[in-house]
């Protein structure tokens, strides 16, 4: 009986993803590119199908064998299907940060590449193809774009530099839309017989990325936002991930005339920008499975798809089109080997990317694939209508033949190109971090191995050959160990740096885990541990030291919040942003002290006791400035800092207590019911912890100015009106509050931190308790020096009318601070804090409840 209709259909796809499943293991056996041999696999499948049909021995696969022939899936089904989850998938598997470093490179080779290579096939091919030349430029443009997927999975399975595998990886975001870009702009030019201007064309190429670009980072970013509003559903938010590609593709493809891609990409790098901060960490780590094995299979079905059509694209192939293909193949090496090797050394000279050694630029050379995507595109032209039986027959046959060229010769080669060019090996100071770690390690093992093998019972004969031969290998590494004369200490500084920064946020992705800790929050701690390890692996300890302290400042939106409630009396949006802010301090400062345990307990052993100096003194650095940070909050709002801490803790040991019962139910203690009854508690009492804290953003205000000297003549009843009047102001060291010649708009009244004021005799320090810029204003003089803070400081913003007013009702105010005034410029009085060449000293009556002028 001959299988028909959509079970044919069915039975074929069943019957590819069992090839696919075959072909995995297969190719690592052989030490054979994957995609290599799915092309070799379908191209068989292919023609043999072909002759299952025209043969009358049996009917009974021919329904099989014409659903695999005349699969019911043309070029546009292939890129719409398809091209939206390989391109998700990869940029979302991409670290973004780093390959933001390589941002010139990529562009590079995914545009820059893709344009000269379409002009030089073109070029080459015009004078023999007897085609016109748009016809060779658009072929050119068909087989510009570069299928990575080959060529990653060489690098990965060989163990080749990771910059390599980003820099390919990268590459492929872009190039396949600069490609169909320039071949949707020539297609049109072919099929309606018209010239093209290159002014509109690149005007179009220009507007098509630059839209992407815009609709894809907005959308990634909505769905996320509606991600994080769904309350913890893993099952509804990874479904909206595999909404998202398709939804972005279309929109831009078919309704706003952008590219496709270029918003798939760009919405895949917001996703794996945000993700981690999104979603809780699990649900991540299943998300990127999920779509990992989406990309396996689209990945392995569109090639074995794509391979299939060979034999039907090759029909009629002559002698001359096996010429044109050399050329063609000629044409494409030379093109993609003078862009790397003759534009990436300009981008290195220039500064805008690392350097890319020569071994890298060969490899990528040399790797530059052809697939699934160029068959398609072929394909595309074959089955248009409008397209010319000779430009078709030319397009098919060419363009499947480079496929073929690159396919055979250069992927069959390309793992031995790798292994020749040493690519696979670790760099020095990986190599000798490995002996360091290996001679540390496996003492440890033998040890934890002897216990083991006690608690066990195995005889004394067995341990003993066990631990001896984990014993040789031990002493075999020590005696190779170069890690002292191999790295300088700087070296060994950077290498400590950048692993603190990666450790800092596995406890950032663990604690959040924790239910109820704020995303926002939880988004800018981890977007700043990368950029420390970005900051050291670029400029060592100043770059690592510079990134903790831009975490440190307050953010735009924090600034905004203190704006809008200076000026305009809108507390609401500070006190979200102080909320926010006390939570990141807390968590950062939590984080700080594991990691000086980390440092202590792990990295000691490996770096030495001298790199582990250093560090400690930097994570040092690290504690006081936020130390200086937390306190100056805490200082005013001691016990929402109280209530935050708590509710914390609070969450660890709820997720502590969760996390026993699973060992207990794992370990078959528990019953499965009582494990469920016990974990919906958890959930109940952690939902609990989820409600935010009350936070009072004036709270204590009044009495923080009745400490103030100045005010004590003031009634209560007035300081009370007062304190309704001020702002609140967060400062940052390093942040000017008033500059040298300045009018002074506004008194400052310190409540924590310190400022400083440059005389041209001295430099004079206000601390807590002083009133900044009161004596000008009082004077109507403008003010002598710059000030400047030189803590995080914690000040009240008095409006120059208000203290006018006060001055003018309670004369006592102007009286206290015009005679301070008046004395220290007389020299009656000395400052009661100075800044000398020999530190900052106290005066000796005063300390820090005097009050000072500018």
């Amino acid at each position: 009986m001959m299988v028909t209709g959509l079970a044919a259909v069915l039975l074929a796809i069943a019957f590819l993803l069992t090839l696919v499943s075959i072909i995995q293991p297969l190719a690592k056996r052989l030490e054979i590119s994957e995609t290599v041999l799915l092309a070799l696999a379908g191209i068989v499948l292919g023609g043999a199908a072909s002759l299952v049909v025209r043969s009358s021995a049996t009917d009974l696969l021919d329904g099989a064998a014409e659903a695999l022939i005349y699969f019911p899936i043309n070029s546009e089904a292939f890129l719409l299907i398809f091209l939206p989850i390989l391109v998700f998938q990869g940029a979302m598997g991409i670290d973004v940060r780093r390959l933001a470093h390589e941002t010139a490179t990529v562009l590079l080779l995914a545009v820059v590449a893709v344009v000269v290579s379409t002009a030089t096939i073109g070029l080459a091919l015009y004078p023999f193809a007897n085609q016109s030349l748009v016809v060779c430029l658009l072929l050119g443009s068909i087989v510009a774009t570069t299928d990575p997927s080959a060529v990653a999975g060489i690098f990965r399975e060989i163990g080749a530099a990771s910059r390599l595998t980003r820099l390919v990886e990268g590459e492929a975001l872009l190039n396949d839309a600069a490609a169909i870009a320039i071949f949707a702009i020539l297609l049109a030019s072919v099929t309606s017989h018209r010239h093209i201007h290159l002014g509109e064309a690149v005007v179009d190429f220009a507007s098509a990325f630059g839209g992407a670009i815009v609709v894809g980072v907005c959308l990634g970013r909505l769905t996320l936002l509606l991600i994080a509003g769904l309350g913890g559903a893993p099952a509804a938010e990874i479904t909206l991930t595999l909404a998202l590609p398709y939804t972005v593709y279309i929109l831009c493809d078919e309704m706003l005339g952008f590219s496709g891609v270029v918003a798939t990409a760009a919405a895949g790098l917001t996703v794996s920008a945000y993700g981690p901060s999104t979603f809780r960490p699990q649900v991540w780590r299943f998300l990127n499975e999920l779509w990992q094995q989406l990309v396996f299979w689209a990945g392995s079905l569109v090639f074995l798809l794509a391979s299939m059509l060979v034999p039907r694209l090759l029909i009629g192939m002559t002698k001359w089109d096996c010429v044109l293909i050399l050329i063609a193949s000629v044409a494409g090496l030379v093109a993609r080997g003078a862009v790397v090797f003759g534009m990436l050394p300009i981008l290195a000279f220039t500064k805008l990317s690392p350097p890319v050694p020569t071994p890298f630029k060969a490899t990528m050379v040399w790797g530059g694939l052809r697939g699934a995507i160029t068959l398609a595109l072929a394909l595309a032209v074959t089955e248009n209508q409008s397209v010319s039986s000779p430009v078709a027959h030319f397009i098919g046959i060419i363009a499947t033949g480079f496929v073929l060229i690159t396919l055979l010769v250069n992927g069959t080669t390309l793992r031995s190109l790798v292994l020749f060019l040493k690519l696979d090996q670790l760099s020095p100071i990986d190599q000798a971090i490995r002996q360091q770690i290996l001679g540390i390690g496996l003492g440890e093992v033998a040890e934890r191995t002897r216990v083991m093998s006690d608690e066990l019972g195995f005889s004394e004969q067995t341990r003993i050959g066990v631990i001896s031969r984990i014993e040789k290998r031990a002493e075999k590494e020590r005696a190779a160990n170069n890690f002292e004369s191999a790295l300088s200490d700087r070296a060994r500084v950077n290498i400590a740096l950048i692993t603190i920064a990666n450790q800092e946020r596995s406890l950032l992705l663990d604690l959040f885990r924790i239910q109820g800790l704020s995303r926002r929050v939880m988004e800018t701690l981890l977007r700043t541990a990368e950029a420390m390890a970005d900051g050291a692996r670029l400029e060592g300890r100043y770059g690592y030291v510079r990134a903790l302290k831009r975490r440190l400042q307050p953010p735009v939106r924090f600034r905004v919040a203190q704006e809008l409630h200076s000026r305009f009396h809108f507390d609401e949006p500070l006190m979200y942003a102080m909320m926010e802010r006390f939570e990141m301090l807390i968590i950062a400062h939590l984080v700080s002290l594991s990691l000086q345990r980390f440092v202590r307990q792990r990295m000691e052993p490996t770096l030495g006791p001298r790199i582990t100096e250093i560090v400690s003194e930097v994570l040092g650095r690290q504690r006081k400035l936020l130390d200086d940070a937390l306190e100056t909050l805490r200082l005013h709002y001691s016990g929402y800092s109280e209530a935050l801490e708590s509710r914390i803790l609070r969450q660890i040991a709820l997720r502590l207590e969760d996390e026993e019962y699973d060992a207990l139910q794992a370990d078959n203690l528990i019953s499965e019911e009582l494990h469920r009854e016990l974990h919906r508690d958890i959930e109940r009492r952690s939902a609990r912890l989820e409600a935010p804290l009350r936070f009072n953003l004036k709270s204590g205000i009044e009495q923080r100015l009745r400490a103030f000297p100045a005010f004590n003549g003031v009634p209560d009843s007035v300081l009370h009106t007062l304190s309704r009047k001020v702002a609140m102001r967060f400062v940052s060291p390093g942040e000017v509050l008033f500059k040298r010649g300045q009018k002074a708009r506004v008194v400052y009244a310190q409540v924590a931190g310190l400022a400083e004021v440059h005389l041209p005799e001295r430099e004079i320090l206000f601390g807590s308790g002083d009133l900044i810029g009161a004596a000008s204003v009082i004077r109507g003089e403008r003010l002598q020096g710059t000030v400047r803070s030189l803590q995080f400081s914690h000040l009240l913003a008095i409006p120059k009318p208000v203290f006018e007013k006060l001055i003018t009702d309670y004369p006592i105010v102007q009286r206290l601070i015009i005679a301070r005034s008046n004395k220290r410029a007389d020299g009656l009085l000395d400052p009661y804090v100075v800044k000398t060449a020999e530190g900052v000293r106290l005066a000796p009556a005063q300390g820090l409840k005097g009050i000072a002028s500018s």
